[in-house]
């Protein structure tokens, strides 16, 4: 008879941790996307004060596998959790305060917004991590491609949710409504969350691992044998360079549109929107291809890895052509093929991260999850600030603003080709891998 120990978490648990990831994304929202427009637009500030701000939190992210291996050490990841998202709260909400304070006192609200991104960096390792460890060590790994495709949708739907929300509860705007609706998100946020953890995590730990792994060794240790382990070495920089292609397009894309084919702001917001549509359904692709015929046909996660990566190579190779094609070239339908097979790839190779973040012979899942963790987060940092500077002095250079564009995409293509390629080797069987390692 099969018990809760070796079955892992049922689909409402999945959900409920989704909802975690729902929660984290809201707040993010607020601070890096709502607040972003609101120093810019309504403050006049200079743009490169939220870039920095934004790029900061990716920074103070490096910190995630010591939160990871926190929570691997205390047993017990729920409170993690909730410190995470008690921080993340209250760094939003002194990121509002300090946005509206630069405004009378520009040293004092810098100082303040910098702490305050301080904590939305360290609430969302924390919280993240700690989730994903959780969610990697609960469920059962046939599902797991499936619960990466729930957790990360949840997320695109709580931020989805909070912008229409809070944008429409902004107007008219003021400091005071700024303040009363970014409260009013923190404070459902945390409960939501609270509420989702709630009697979750076991008393007894699911029975997925064949082997015993002892005690948890200390920080240094276990990222050593991360570090020495061929496969989560060779994993780690797959998610790098991967996450780096994925990130280069994020800050260019809707200029793209505008520049080249003329688009409208409001054009280029469907644009953006078109694709995120893509990523959505890529994701439900990934989940359903990648756990419901787990076992039944010839295919694994690597397939849809690489699969995502080479058709993201090959969608940015037709916005490379469409660069110098100029308006007449189908933009819409390359959007939404870039936007698919990049959530084709993701959710596999969070999947794939979820497999492998059990596999250490004694590291735990915390740890390994904030290493790759952190990658991303370095990743995502550095592909937003390259792409646009890439634009920016390919466009001073050449002169002209399709073939500085097509500079760009070809190589994020490039990347991808690369990331592919690895991925293939992060992946692959080997006589020292356990079974999970070989099959994800």
């Amino acid at each position: 008879m099969t018990t809760r120990s070796t079955r892992g978490f049922g689909w409402l648990a999945i959900v409920r941790l989704g909802c975690v990831q729902a929660s984290i994304g809201a707040i993010v929202m607020l601070a890096t996307s709502l607040l972003n427009r609101v120093m810019v637009v309504e403050y006049a500030l200079a743009a490169a004060i939220p870039a920095g701000l934004v790029a900061w939190h990716y920074a103070v992210q490096l910190t995630r596998p010591l939160w990871g291996h926190g929570s691997d050490r205390g047993r017990k990841r729920t409170p993690w959790i909730l410190g995470g998202m008690a921080a993340l709260a209250l760094g939003a909400l002194m990121a509002v305060n300090a946005t509206v304070l630069m405004a009378a006192n520009p040293l004092v609200g810098a100082i303040l917004a910098i702490a305050a991104f301080t904590l939305i960096g360290m609430g969302v390792g924390a919280s993240g991590t700690s989730m994903l460890a959780l969610l990697a060590s609960g469920v059962a790994p046939e599902r797991r491609a499936a619960a990466a495709a729930t957790t990360w949708i949840m997320m695109v739907a709580g931020i989805v949710i909070s912008a229409g929300v809070a944008g429409a509860l902004l107007d008219p705007f003021s400091p005071q409504r700024l303040a009363l609706v970014a409260s009013g998100v923190a404070v459902a946020a945390l409960v939501v969350s609270a509420l989702a953890v709630r009697k979750l995590e076991p008393e007894v730990p699911f029975g997925f691992d064949t082997q015993p792994r002892g005690e948890v060794p200390g920080f240094p240790e276990a990222l050593r044998e991360i570090l020495h382990e061929n496969a989560a070495r060779r994993f780690t920089v797959f998610i790098f360079v991967s996450m780096l292609a994925y990130s280069m397009q994020d800050l260019i894309l809707e200029p793209f549109a505008g520049l080249v084919f003329g688009m409208t702001p409001g054009q280029s917001t469907q644009l953006a929107g078109i694709q995120h549509g893509g990523v959505l359904i890529g994701m439900i692709c990934a989940g359903i291809g990648g756990s419901a015929f787990a076992g039944r046909l010839p295919v694994d996660l690597r397939f849809w890895i690489v699969a995502g990566c080479s058709g993201s190579a090959l969608a940015l190779a037709g916005l490379a052509a469409g660069a110098l094609y100029g308006p007449g070239w189908p933009l819409t339908a390359n959007v939404f093929v870039l936007g698919l097979c990049n959530g084709l790839f993701a959710v596999a190779a969070i999947g794939a991260m979820m497999g492998l973040a059990g596999a250490g012979r004694k590291t735990r899942e915390g740890v390994r999850m904030g290493v790759w963790g952190a990658a991303q987060a370095i990743a995502f940092g550095l592909g937003g600030l390259a792409g646009a500077l890439g634009v920016d002095i390919a466009r001073r250079a050449q002169g002209q603003d399709g073939t500085a564009f097509q500079l760009i995409f070809a190589i994020e293509a490039c990347l991808f080709v690369i990331a592919a390629g690895l991925a293939l080797h992060a992946t692959r069987r080997g006589r020292a891998n356990t079974r999970e390692v070989a099959t994800v």
